[in-house]
């Protein structure tokens, strides 16, 4: 299964990467996935602005020329958030070449609160030292997580909270157009392999 990641020969051979060229990677009918969701007639997430864990502000044009795969969570997360980024780092390692170096992971915190810049950038780079995080105060989060339509909200739990939250994954092709969404129950096979069909095309 490893040569089904490494999609340069099976571009070369089938001349794919001149149709993906031609095309421009603009049509929507044009990609076909296995598992995850063709998100190319959506609009979501084109104006959002946050900071990384730096402090440089970071919009949708920061990650052109990668695939960000963007999520919501938060780092006091029990489960879907640490299995979305070990399953993040996983589906790294099966991508080769520069296909590994396309595929950028991008968490947006829905806990600015507790997750401060220090400990977001700790988290995520546990799991892989590419990844990134975002955050921002509580009303631009509120905003952006409504840019994306997702659910978030806080749920008391002893003398504290834990955030119950959307878990679908977003993917962006190299120019900032949404193609592709990721579902929570897919494993990590499954979303590379869709992965490398929205690289074969854009």
């Amino acid at each position: 299964m490893n040569d089904l990641y490494t999609r340069r020969a099976v571009v070369a051979g089938m001349g794919v990467l001149g149709l993906g060229l031609l095309a421009g990677c603009s049509p929507a009918r044009g990609l076909e996935f296995k598992h995850g969701k063709n998100m190319s007639n959506e609009i979501l997430g084109r104006k959002f602005s946050l900071k990384d864990t730096q402090g440089n502000v970071r919009t949708l044009s920061s990650f052109y020329g990668s695939m960000p795969m963007i999520f919501f969570g938060f780092t006091q997360c029990p489960a879907v958030c640490p299995t979305t980024l070990a399953r993040a780092a996983q589906i790294r390692k099966l991508l080769k070449g520069r296909d590994r170096d396309l595929f950028q992971v991008v968490l947006i915190t829905l806990d600015p609160e507790r997750d401060t810049p220090e400990v977001l950038d700790a988290y995520v780079k546990a799991f892989d030292p590419s990844f990134t995080a975002l955050t921002g105060t509580p009303e631009e989060i509120a905003a952006v997580a409504k840019e994306f339509k997702v659910f978030y909200e806080k749920v008391p739990a002893g003398d504290t909270y834990t955030v119950s939250h959307s878990s679908t994954s977003y993917v962006y092709d190299t120019r900032g157009t949404l193609r592709l969404s990721l579902g929570h129950s897919l494993t990590a096979q499954e979303c590379a392999e869709d992965l490398v069909t929205l690289m074969e095309i854009c």
